[in-house]
């Protein structure tokens, strides 16, 4: 929905004054459209683009130079009149002849042309260039009923660089027509999009579905899917692309993967990163790729891919220098070889086995129990986020299952090694750190470390240990967050854990039910953070919010000293144990026998 809308009628106008007030070192705002504000020289091809608005940045974000010398802007969706097309090319028009470029719809075709021949009658040399690279609009056969839509970025840009070189209109036009049969885009839509002043959507799409190949209008698609993996879908763009590839062409391609209006950029680089090494293994060598949004429909949530194969000349202009508002560069020299961008993987750790057998089940042990902990955290972590928004950002779940989803398989690959507890410990916890990132990761691998140095990885942890091992975490949490107990913050839970664990294990209770009894303790704590109010972090600028609702950090800290608990090491190794201590390594992820 547009919230910052204003008189309907005239969101158009207003968004194509405001963006020529931002941008007045580019362009210049005249009667249905924007020029350079430096024009180019003269003799130069005017390359004069255009379409409805809507689709920000296409059109009037690629004038400058290098691309267009100006944009046409109808109203939403609507092509301009061939009035404010032929008063704009005028403006535009530098003696070099004119280039009008636009998408291959009905009213379009109709308006530019008419002004076409309105130009040429006043003796201005006018070509016309509609793009068709929409595979999803028409069948192969009948490619030009086909609709342009991303593609318009490619070809107006090879077509831009071209004029901007000094050719004269039939080398322009021919490129721009090369270009045009070069390239193809297919696309999917999550959801529709809403034009201004409206309420509702202009067409829906099903929870959980995706509509393939609609236009940048709200066309009608070809088919209807539930939402696949970001793989499955770089398949779908990629295959249904890389089909009308014919077997001669150029292996050099430019890629756009462009954003429809809600999507967003992180979203696209996740589907890039499914996307590359689809066309590394199909011997495709990218140019100067482009990932975001460029030709958009309001919000409309979805996606596109572009291909346009590159001849040696196409290259040339796709690489050369432009300054627009939406693009700019000095030009693309050589980039490095695909493989050379390839993420870096750091070699598997070395861990030293422990040097008895008694050491390799304390690092089976811990194992499990990083092991459990990432089960329940998992299972939780839609609660724990919800709790979590009512007075912080929502992701102390997602932070808390990813964290332990990595000490899991740390743990894993260390016991799997024959490690100890304190190593296998001092694993986990610096992938914990790691992977779960920000305040809370920190803090449980700083804390899991410090537990980590009461252990060794010479015997199977004992209660006095553990119980160390609770008092150096709880410290080390304390020193870091410089948090207290009643500051509504894990430590609420930890605190009264370890003082209890200390007290009933001193009164002559065995470990097992001094933990336990310390689990009671802390849930009591962590449920009674419902009536804190919270004076660390970001909870502590809405502390009226959050009274009433517990912390999501003590109650995930009671639930992972529950989980724990069950865990304890046992006096009596188990058959599987034995194994393990016998040095067959057993995979800790695997229930007990």
């Amino acid at each position: 929905m547009t919230i910052i809308c204003g008189d309907a009628s005239g969101f158009a106008l207003s968004a194509l004054h405001g963006y020529s007030l931002a941008n007045r070192h580019l362009v210049r705002m005249v009667r249905g459209g924007v020029v350079r504000a430096t024009p180019g020289r003269t003799g130069k091809v005017a390359v004069v683009v255009g379409g409805g608005s809507g689709h920000y940045p296409a059109f009037n974000g690629y004038v400058g130079a290098g691309f267009a010398d100006a944009a046409v802007a109808g109203d939403i969706f609507a092509s301009p009149s061939t009035q404010a097309i032929h008063a704009v090319a005028r403006r535009a028009e530098r003696g070099g002849g004119v280039i009008l470029g636009f998408g291959n719809y009905a009213g379009d075709v109709l308006n530019f042309g008419i002004a076409a021949e309105r130009l040429r009658e006043a003796g201005i040399d006018t070509r016309l260039l509609a793009t068709t690279d929409d595979v999803a609009s028409a069948e192969a056969a009948d490619a030009a009923r086909r609709r342009g839509v991303a593609g318009d970025l490619a070809v107006f840009k090879i077509v831009g660089a071209a004029a901007e070189a000094g050719l004269d209109i039939d080398a322009v036009e021919a490129i721009g027509q090369r270009a045009n049969r070069q390239t193809r885009t297919f696309g999917v839509a999550f959801d529709g999009c809403t034009l201004p002043g409206d309420h509702d959507r202009l067409f829906h799409v099903p929870p959980n579905r995706m509509a393939l190949g609609l236009g940048v209008h709200g066309e009608p698609g070809v088919d209807e899917q539930d939402i696949p993996t970001p793989a499955q879908l770089a398949h779908i763009l990629f295959n249904r692309v890389v089909a009308e590839l014919p077997d001669d062409a150029p292996r050099r391609v430019a890629i756009i993967l462009n954003g429809l209006g809600s999507t967003t950029p992180e979203e696209l680089f996740v589907l890039w990163e499914a996307l590359f090494p689809l066309l590394a293994r199909a011997g495709l060598h990218v140019i100067a790729p482009l990932v975001g949004e460029y030709v958009t429909s309001l919000d409309m949530a979805g996606c596109s891919l572009t291909m346009t194969w590159l001849d040696a000349e196409l290259e040339h202009y796709w690489r050369a220098p432009v300054e627009t508002a939406a693009l700019r560069h000095a030009g693309i020299q050589d980039e490095p070889d695909m493989t050379d961008t390839v993420m870096e993987t750091e070699p598997p750790p070395a861990h030293a086995p422990a040097p008895t057998a008694e050491g390799r089940r304390g690092g089976l042990c811990v194992a499990e129990v990083m092991a459990g902990l990432a089960q329940a955290l998992a299972a939780a972590e839609t609660q724990l986020g919800q709790i979590d928004a009512v007075a912080g950002d929502g992701d102390h779940g997602q932070g808390m299952a990813r964290g332990s989803g990595a000490a899991r398989h740390a743990a894993r690959i260390a016991a799997m090694a024959h490690a100890g507890a304190a190593t296998v410990l001092a694993a986990a916890a610096d992938a914990w750190a790691d992977r779960a990132g920000g305040t809370s990761g920190a803090l449980w691998g700083e804390g899991l470390r410090a537990f980590s140095m009461a252990l060794d990885d010479a015997s199977l942890p004992d209660a006095a240990q553990l119980i160390q091992g609770a008092r150096r975490a709880m410290e080390r949490v304390m020193q870091l967050g410089k948090a207290r107990r009643g500051d509504k913050t894990l430590l609420d839970a930890l605190v009264p854990f370890v003082e209890t664990l200390e007290h009933e294990h001193a009164m002559g209770h065995a470990l097992p039910e001094a933990w336990r009894r310390a689990v009671e303790a802390a849930q009591q704590a962590a449920d009674a953070t419902r009536d804190l109010m919270p004076r660390m972090g970001r909870a502590r600028t809405h502390g009226a919010r959050s009274l009433g609702h517990p912390d999501a950090g003590a109650l995930s800290l009671a639930l992972c000293l529950r989980v724990a608990g069950a865990h304890l090491p046992d006096a009596t190794p188990s058959p599987a144990e034995m194994a393990c201590v016998a040095g067959e390594a057993r995979d800790p992820l695997q229930p007990r026998a």
